[in-house]
């Protein structure tokens, strides 16, 4: 493998749902009977195609994401795993993640979806607290959350489960006291992410009338800075804003997408970065089907990405990591120079201010600064 060359990710998007979400973008992909024979095929066909584009390449990881693709039949993930792997061969440490809702009914299938060559789960739990589930429209509960938990954690190797915080009415006592149950499971990983306000959602509703307010900046930050400490202390420390793990345990499959490699995406709605190509597939099930038997593939659109456009993604997506970025690797994207890249007097003036450090041509935010990652953006993009 070449040193330009390195290992891609694989991301197969399942999309369909076995019942409605109120935060789901996929609703219309309810069904209650899918063919999967028809499914598995054409899968397979929208995967050969994109090995075929990306040639001589090892595999890093795959991600069965999506709707419920824990209830995706065990021999459709295990002919994808199959498949990629003699496309494309696989690293000796291959990560292969499913995501999961913490349902008993999904927690059930866990064994053979291990058997079918699954590492690691994540598991959207999302709050340890019956009333804030509720909120978050979740059908399930606490005890229904943390019995798929310790089902995953007998059948897989490696788990990782979400959590939401700074939730309305969200107090420092209640999420030391829920951060620390948390930890109290010994997962190797967890997603912690502040609640935000997205246009469009219900969320945005609700709060627009008055019936939603967030923690003020200030708690939040009070709030940020314990997970932080709290993450660290139990041996999980922050390697990206929202992620924590034991070292080792870094997410390899998101370490692709933060680190701004080339990642194949397949099935409805799926995204892709290819060789300085964003890649998108058709996103309403039927039609990414009926593209994928008149073409062989589901590609509804891929787009040449201009040179500011590839800088300022992986600016976005590096600058998230507690390792940071490679300003001279992020000028060779653009071909610019690292003067093109970023604005210096403004990084200067930021380290100055204890909110980036500067290592030869690595850049990265300071626990100071990962708090306002986008303001650090705005004042040095070019």
């Amino acid at each position: 493998m070449s040193a330009d060359q390195p290992p891609l990710a694989l991301y197969v998007h399942w999309p369909f749902c076995v019942s409605k979400c109120p935060y789901c973008d996929f609703n219309s992909h309810v069904r209650e009977r899918v063919d999967q024979d028809a499914w598995a095929s054409a899968l397979l066909a929208d995967l050969a195609h994109e090995a075929a584009l990306l040639p001589g390449r090892r595999l890093a990881s795959i991600f069965f994401g999506g709707g419920t693709p824990s209830l995706m039949p065990p021999a459709t993930v295990a002919a994808i795993i199959d498949a990629a792997c003699r496309l494309w061969p696989p690293l000796p440490d291959l990560e292969i993640t499913l995501e999961a809702n913490p349902s008993s009914v999904e927690a059930a299938r866990f064994a053979e979806i291990a058997a079918a060559g699954v590492n690691r789960v994540s598991l959207g739990v999302q709050a340890l607290d019956d009333t804030a589930l509720a909120f978050l429209g979740r059908a399930h509960g606490v005890d229904e959350a943390l019995g798929a938990l310790a089902i995953a954690q007998r059948h897989f190797a490696r788990v990782s489960f979400d959590l939401i915080y700074a939730r309305p009415g969200h107090s420092l006592p209640a999420w030391e006291a829920e951060l620390a149950r948390a930890l109290s499971f010994g997962t190797e990983h967890l997603s912690l992410y502040q609640l935000t306000i997205e246009p469009g959602t219900r969320f945005a509703t609700l709060a627009a009338k008055g019936e939603l307010t967030l923690p003020d900046v200030d708690l939040a930050a009070d709030l940020f800075e314990m997970t932080q400490g709290m993450t660290a202390t139990a041996g999980l420390p922050l390697y990206e804003i929202s992620n924590h793990a034991r070292p080792g345990a870094e997410s390899r499959h998101n370490l692709t997408y933060w680190r701004y490699r080339d990642y194949a995406g397949i099935g409805p709605g799926a995204h892709g970065r290819r060789g300085g190509m964003a890649t998108q597939r058709h996103r309403k099930p039927e039609n990414w089907i009926a593209a994928v038997a008149r073409n062989g593939h589901g590609t509804e659109r891929e787009d040449a990405l201009t040179r500011q456009e590839r800088v300022t993604e992986a600016l976005v997506m590096g600058l998230r990591m507690a390792e940071g970025i490679d300003l001279a690797r992020i000028a060779r994207l653009g071909e610019r120079t690292i003067g093109e890249v970023v604005q210096l007097d403004r990084v200067e003036t930021l380290i100055r201010q204890g909110l980036l450090a500067h290592d030869g041509d690595r850049l990265a935010l300071t626990p100071a600064g990962i708090p306002v990652l986008d303001a650090v953006l705005r004042e040095i993009a070019v």
